[in-house]
């Protein structure tokens, strides 16, 4: 309903009102956010030029005799504003959409631009009977608009192609932008109420306090409180908007994992502001380069956020201070630093907050089954002791059970003697809950599983989806992630090691600093029986290996952060090994030697390999004889895919599954790549540098599910797509360039889904009424609007339209606030 008042009023508007209004959106989109700062910049400068233009077209409005084209240049204003709305919103978790709504930001400009220019020329043919001196001076201002249309499109390619605001830029800059934004707020901070009070106060007000730690036991809402501190004004009034009013997009909000460092952390920080990194020669250089670049946006306030700090980063604490005026630290901590800074300790939830947040969760207003007596809930909540964490673990697990499950839960907590006395019994705690997945054994192993994850990292759903061999996945969760609060990572990290390193079911490494586990080095040629292993180290590892043996173990993860990492020998002895994820959380992709080792996995089916870069004997030289899914994420893939004679279909020729994502090197798919004749899932996703398709993709006959999205630089679809009569799935969505369907689209007689969100643009054929299966079309409005006319000939179809809200919820899981 606002929206349509909104749009009524830009109706009734003038010209100038509306790019007055126009023009004050942008300034403050520009203010909050700093993600798109270039593209809006330059719409700012545009809207700027294009003043005294807008003046005269208002003056003339009256005696305009095609009053549509005001209509059309009012409509690019209101699109203008959703856009830059949306822009606005876009926080840390799905920054990955940036080179999208930069791209549409900068095709915004061209069309005001090109409208304006448009709309004036009209205006000259339509006074050429007006005096001479009216004449002149409006040819005058059409060779300004014209002249100012040409420089506009010579910027927009030297940017596109220079890299200031390029939609296809390197891995570094397109994915890592926006990685310090302060997280959105995913929970209800029941209770904060006062810490936030005092908090804002001391980061505020009180100039002695420069450095604060935030220090409370482990599920206490450390992050929650912080995280909440730092939201937008237009969340909830007790937020406090004004500190993201004193420091804008100065607030930057870094997690702190034991396995990260200085470097890593200054890194990031540069990556955000869009400033290229230079290679640190030690932590103290890149100590004093982020003094110097934090000295530069000086005088601005600064707020820097240090999330979930262990006592062994207590030396990078010491090194980030820096003398510089209005400059603050907030550090969440379960340990006080006392040599850092002030120290304020959260308590735990009193008694009514505690029943509060209980009920919210355990007892939803929705839920029509079972409510416990008011006894019970008591005692429940009692047996929580105040512990956020812990109660929303509890809450949740109980929410829409049985009254046989609360009464066997309450004869559990009965049980409990001084229950979250210590660490151990939060986890005990913790453990009672996560026994209630008994019943579910896919749910508990996931649970079991997200321990084999670094500390503080996304978790890929599809990546858990692949752990446990499933075929389930259609393509639907590529954007969907993980985090874990540290207390459940540790919970299962307890659990997994709760039995001799001869008898886990997973054995979980973490290498810091070279430093071996002792159990490890103890043993001479170990042979581990576990089914998993996962191997976690930092970015000084060396690659140096122990001798081990593991001939049972069918999933391996390597999850690493080194510019250059070397596969341990002992994985070409692993000859059940059926799944290996290669995860790189570093920077830039990473060059892998000993990569012939995987020649050797004869068993191998699935693997995925993020942030690496592929090596040309990847299709020349070995032979993946089993493989049947593949995941390349981020990775650079060129020099495999195009450098290589070989064709794809003799190294892979099992292969019925394929991602591609975020390979921003991908510039054509490779020769001989529809011979893939055993396809039937392929998704090409967020590959901003696909311009084209095979012509022979006809060929994948077995294909059932095609992902195109967001490869915004891909011009269209190939005629021979008619002959994919399996495929049921096809995803276009944010496919910017695609301006039409071919005519064979209406031969896939066996479509049934069809994902076109943010494709306006693409124009309809009249074939699309053969589309009789087709059960789904989801899209925007205005793609929405295009398949209404053909409604009459698809009874079974239903349009959807994708709201935006649900564009940003739901890319990813919760990224904030650990759960």
């Amino acid at each position: 309903m606002a929206r349509q008042i909104a749009v009524s009023a830009v109706a009734g508007a003038g010209l100038e009102i509306i790019f007055g209004d126009f023009l004050k959106m942008v300034l403050k989109a520009r203010k909050n956010n700093s993600q798109f700062e270039p593209s809006l910049k330059r719409l700012e400068e545009m809207l700027n030029d294009m003043t005294p233009n807008i003046k005269r077209i208002d003056s003339f409005n009256r005696e305009l005799d095609q009053p549509e084209q005001l209509e059309r240049l009012k409509g690019l204003v209101t699109k203008g504003n959703d856009l830059v709305s949306k822009c606005s919103k876009i926080h840390n978790y799905n920054y990955l959409k940036r080179p999208i709504y930069n791209k549409k930001l900068l095709k915004l400009e061209k069309d005001i631009r090109d409208h304006i220019s448009s709309v004036l020329q009209l205006q000259v043919v339509a006074d050429t009977k007006e005096s001479l001196h009216t004449q002149n001076s409006i040819l005058v201002a059409v060779k300004g608009v014209s002249s100012g249309v040409r420089q506009s499109n010579d910027q927009i390619g030297k940017s596109i192609n220079g890299g200031r605001v390029d939609s296809s830029k390197s891995y570094s800059n397109t994915i890592l932008a926006g990685v310090c934004s302060p997280p959105l707020l995913k929970v209800d901070p029941v209770g904060l109420e006062i810490p936030l009070s005092d908090l804002r106060i001391k980061l505020l007000n009180d100039e002695t306090s420069q450095h604060i730690v935030l220090s409370a036991p482990g599920g206490c809402g450390k992050t929650t409180l912080a995280t909440a501190l730092c939201q937008q004004g237009d969340v909830k009034a007790f937020f406090f908007s004004d500190i993201s009013d004193k420091f804008k997009s100065n607030i930057l909000f870094v997690n702190v994992p034991k396995l990260r460092n200085l470097m890593i952390i200054v890194k990031m920080i540069f990556q955000h502001k869009e400033i290229e990194s230079p290679d640190f020669r030690s932590e103290e250089d890149a100590a004093n380069h982020l003094e110097r670049l934090f000295q530069q946006i000086g005088p601005d306030p600064i707020l820097l956020v240090l999330d979930d700090v262990w006592p062994v980063s207590e030396s990078i604490l010491d090194m980030l201070k820096f003398r510089i005026e209005n400059y603050k630290i907030l550090v969440t901590s379960r340990y006080e630093f006392r040599s850092f800074g002030s120290t304020y300790k959260l308590k735990t939830l009193n008694p009514a907050d505690a029943m509060t947040l209980f009920q919210k969760l355990a007892l939803p207003r929705d839920q029509l089954s079972y409510a416990p007596d008011h006894h019970i809930l008591e005692e429940m909540v009692k047996w929580c002791r105040g512990f956020p964490l812990v109660i929303s673990v509890v809450g949740k697990s109980l929410c829409r059970k049985s009254a046989a499950e609360w009464r066997k839960r309450h004869r559990e907590c009965s049980k409990a003697v001084s229950i979250l006395s210590d660490y151990d019994k939060i986890l005990d705690c913790l453990q009672s809950s996560v026994e209630a997945f008994n019943d579910d054994v896919v749910a508990k192993e996931c649970f079991m599983d997200l321990g084999s994850f670094p500390e503080d990292q996304r978790i890929p759903a599809t990546t858990l989806i692949d752990m446990k061999d499933a075929n389930e996945d259609d393509g639907s969760y590529n954007e969907h992630f993980v985090t874990q609060h540290d207390l459940l990572r540790e919970l299962a990290i307890r659990e997994s090691n709760s039995r001799s390193i001869e008898h886990r079911k997973r054995v979980l490494l973490e290498i810091i600093e070279n430093k071996i586990p002792e159990w490890l080095m103890e043993q001479d040629q170990l042979s581990i029986r576990a089914k998993l292993l996962s191997i976690s180290t930092d970015e000084k590892f060396s690659s140096s290996w122990s001798t081990m043996q593991a001939p049972e173990v069918e999933v391996l993860l390597l999850n690493f952060q080194t510019e250059k990492f070397s596969l341990p020998e002992f994985i070409e002895r692993m000859n059940k090994l059926k799944v290996l994820v290669l995860h790189n959380y570093g920077f830039v992709p990473a060059e892998l030697s000993n990569f012939p080792l995987l020649g050797s996995l004869s068993n191998l089916k699935r693997i995925r390999l993020e942030k690496v870069s592929i090596p040309s004997l990847f299709l020349t030289s070995m032979k993946w004889r089993k493989l049947e899914k593949m995941s390349l994420v981020m990775c650079n893939i060129d020099q495999a895919f195009n450098k290589s004679t070989n064709k794809i279909s003799d190294a892979f020729p099992k292969l019925v599954e394929l991602t591609i994502d975020y390979c921003n090197d991908l510039e054509e798919l490779p020769t001989g790549f529809c011979d893939l004749v055993l396809l039937r899932k392929l998704r090409i996703t967020n590959c901003h540098k696909l311009l084209a398709l095979p012509e022979d993709m006809g060929n994948l006959l077995d294909l059932e599910v095609l992902r195109l999205n967001s490869c915004i630089e891909l011009t269209g679809l190939p005629g021979s797509i008619g002959r994919l009569h399996k495929l049921q799935i096809l995803d276009l969505s944010e496919c910017l360039s695609v301006t039409e369907l071919p005519e064979q689209i209406g031969q896939l007689h066996d479509l049934r889904k069809l994902y076109m969100i943010e494709c306006s643009s693409c124009e309809l054929p009249s074939s699309v009424e053969n589309l009789v299966r087709l059960k789904e079309v989801i899209g925007d409005q205005e793609t929405a609007m295009s398949w209404n006319r053909f409604k009459p000939c698809l009874p079974s179809l239903t349009i959807k339209v994708h709201k935006e809200n649900n564009l940003f919820d739901s890319q990813s899981g919760p990224t904030g606030d650990k759960s």
